[in-house]
């Protein structure tokens, strides 16, 4: 059986993003009987960027009910990376295979940097964790975004040089690409990211969900004048969420003018409402039913523990930790 593994982090509510680039391709993984599908929260990771507790719990919870509202399989293992121990203890023992220079030069990294964001030394090691993440649980295959991808090649590094060591102990991991999959863009024209805060939660109430999407920038382009569509991230985003008949109609109101851009980002809201409305409902009703939710994840990090700790104990002998004779 094929281990697939994916995660998010709980920086935030889970926002549009989340849910078309990893959270709804999880939920079609998982209906494959030869696939066994992981999907954790990273509470953990959330860690290097926000230290309110109380927050992290709320988005932790958020994330998870989104998955189940998503209609995430029972067969799925959903569990909170901080429920996993082996996962801290893990992450110490691939540091000592993981060069310097290699998480200097991560993407990721050298973009905080950039934002001007405080570095910690949780936030450099960031890449380590993760790679614990996936090998902890011989995860074959991980669905990533294209940007993501040299994450997962650290991984693969990492891996590789301790079986060089000590012989075949990892899986070495191989990325999941859904070329299908679009770029979501957020209010801002870039792609939609919680680090950005431009994000989109498609679980706010209507007119809630109508004001994120107000802040997006249009240009000034009159009323009556035709627009490019190709240029607007409204449009952009309402490629993602609407189906072929509406996108060609809202394509030919776009290039015969006479259409504005309020218009447009109501169009945007109600096709995102139309879109999501069952997962809508449904997260609403486990987000005031957190037991349930809570019971999900006890459930699923007792599975998660069993598995991650028969890979510890590997690797704890491999390098003899385990070994009390003199």
């Amino acid at each position: 059986m094929t281990r697939i593994l994916t995660g998010i982090q709980a920086t935030g509510r889970p926002h549009l993003g989340n849910l078309l680039g990893a959270m709804l391709p999880a939920v079609g993984l998982a209906q494959d009987s030869k696939k066994q599908v992981f999907c954790f929260i990273a509470d953990l990771h959330a860690l290097t960027t926000l230290p309110d507790a109380a927050k992290r719990k709320e988005y932790t919870y958020a994330i998870a009910a989104a998955w189940l509202a998503l209609g995430l399989a029972k067969q799925v293992i959903l569990y909170r990376q901080s429920r996993i121990p082996a996962a801290a203890e893990m992450a110490w023992y691939l540091s000592c295979f993981t060069p310097y220079a290699r998480l200097a030069h991560a993407h990721a990294f050298k973009d905080k940097v950039q934002q001007g964001l405080s570095i910690s030394g949780g936030l450099f090691t960031y890449p380590i964790l993760m790679a614990a993440d996936v090998l902890l649980y011989q995860a074959a295959q991980v669905p990533v975004g294209k940007d993501q991808l040299q994450h997962l090649e650290l991984t693969r590094d990492i891996a590789h040089t301790f079986n060089q060591h000590y012989g075949p102990t990892f899986v070495l991991p191989q990325a999941h690409i859904q070329e299908e999959t679009p770029t979501v863009l957020g209010t801002d024209g870039r792609k939609m990211s919680k680090s950005y805060q431009n994000t989109i939660d498609v679980f706010l109430p209507e007119e809630q969900l109508y004001k994120e999407i107000m802040r997006i920038p249009t240009d000034s382009t009159p009323l009556a004048a035709p627009k490019n569509p190709d240029t607007c991230t409204v449009f952009s985003l309402y490629r993602c969420v609407a189906d072929e008949d509406q996108v060609a109609s809202l394509h030919d109101r776009y290039v015969t003018g006479g259409y504005g851009y309020a218009a447009a980002k109501r169009a945007l809201t109600s096709a995102i409402q139309e879109r999501f409305a069952s997962a809508r409902k449904r997260f609403n009703s486990y987000m005031h039913d957190l037991a349930t939710v809570e019971q999900r994840l006890v459930a699923g990090e007792e599975r998660a523990r069993a598995i991650a700790m028969e890979t510890l104990t590997t690797v704890r002998a491999t390098l003899g930790y385990l070994t009390d004779s003199l």
